[in-house]
């Protein structure tokens, strides 16, 4: 979550008038994430989130992101749900933006992860990818791997200001995953982006997971890769195979993997490593100054993209 488009509160005031959630009692910016603006907004009908979509979102996909969310709630995934306002559409505008509430969910995000966080983590994965298979319309990774050459090309006469050499590094990385990258393994939807700050615990429970702004569909396993590089990382960078293997265990639980998504997981842990890599390169490189909004460190993704490289199968992460 970040914000870039500042909300006046006379535009809040009106927007408001929409919906049937009482009147403000206090409305903050969220300055944590790097996508869309984001608002903790309080009411006298209760607590909520207002996003106004930045960007990479295309407007035309914002149906999809909030009828996904619907239907995953509705199949037992505790996640945000878009509040309808009171001509019962979910999108509105504001702010030049398009734009949405959804609903509050308790608890906090673990700043410091342990092995008893990953495996409710896995599980609820699993149960994510289960839950989304009755929702029928499909949407495009464009964040998958077609897009990761392109990325770097936008980013290639400014890597070197980053570390020198980056950008030669990331070329021969990428060669080598996408010569390798599987094909055929089961898809479905994803959520593409659960970080320790997208998944709520509360009383050391998982208690919801939110920010389906990445989802698309795709690799299953590819999600598991996500979800390895977010957690498993210690902050000396060195990988916690227990926390990959508690991780693991809680999807497979839910959800068995196959052989093929087994023998695949190194590739798909070094194509999920470059995505957030590259992301979040172009975002240290192109950042609007003033904007409320923590950049993230690419680096931080290079290390880990370099411990992947060196991972020969499953067993590096305790399969």
């Amino acid at each position: 979550m970040a914000v870039y488009t500042e909300v006046t509160d006379e535009a809040l005031e009106t927007f408001l008038l929409g919906y049937d959630i009482g009147t403000i009692v206090a409305f903050r910016g969220i300055a944590e994430g790097v996508e869309n603006s984001n608002y903790s907004l309080k009411t006298t009908r209760g607590d909520f989130i207002l996003t106004l979509y930045e960007k990479r979102v295309d407007p035309a996909e914002l149906p999809w992101f909030l009828g996904l969310m619907e239907h995953l709630a509705q199949h037992g995934l505790v996640c945000p749900q878009p509040v309808r306002g009171r001509d019962g559409s979910a999108l509105r505008h504001l702010s030049g933006r398009h734009a949405a509430i959804t609903t509050f969910l308790p608890g906090v995000w673990p700043r410091r992860v342990r092995p008893q966080h990953c495996g409710p983590v896995g599980k609820t994965l699993a149960a994510l990818h289960l839950a989304g298979t009755g929702y029928q319309p499909r949407r495009g990774n464009t964040l998958g791997p077609d897009s990761w050459t392109p990325l770097l090309e936008r980013c290639r006469d400014r890597a070197d200001e980053v570390q020198a050499g980056l950008a030669w590094q990331l070329d021969a990385a990428l060669e080598t995953i996408l010569t390798a990258w599987p094909a055929g393994l089961p898809e479905g939807h994803i959520h593409a982006d659960m970080f320790p700050d997208n998944v709520f615990f509360l009383d050391d429970r998982l208690s919801g997971v939110i920010d389906f702004y990445f989802a698309a569909t795709d690799l299953l396993a590819y999600d598991i890769a996500v979800c390895l590089n977010a957690w498993c990382f210690e902050p000396d960078f060195s990988f916690n195979v227990t926390k990959s293997r508690a991780l693991l265990a809680g999807y497979q639980s839910v959800r068995r993997l196959s052989a093929a998504e087994q023998a695949a997981l190194p590739v798909l842990c070094q194509g999920a490593a470059i995505r957030f890599l590259l992301t979040r390169l172009f975002d240290w490189l192109n950042t609007p100054p003033g904007a409320l909004v923590t950049r993230k460190d690419p680096l931080e993704y290079l290390r880990r993209l370099r411990f992947h490289l060196s991972a020969s199968d499953g067993a590096a992460y305790g399969l």
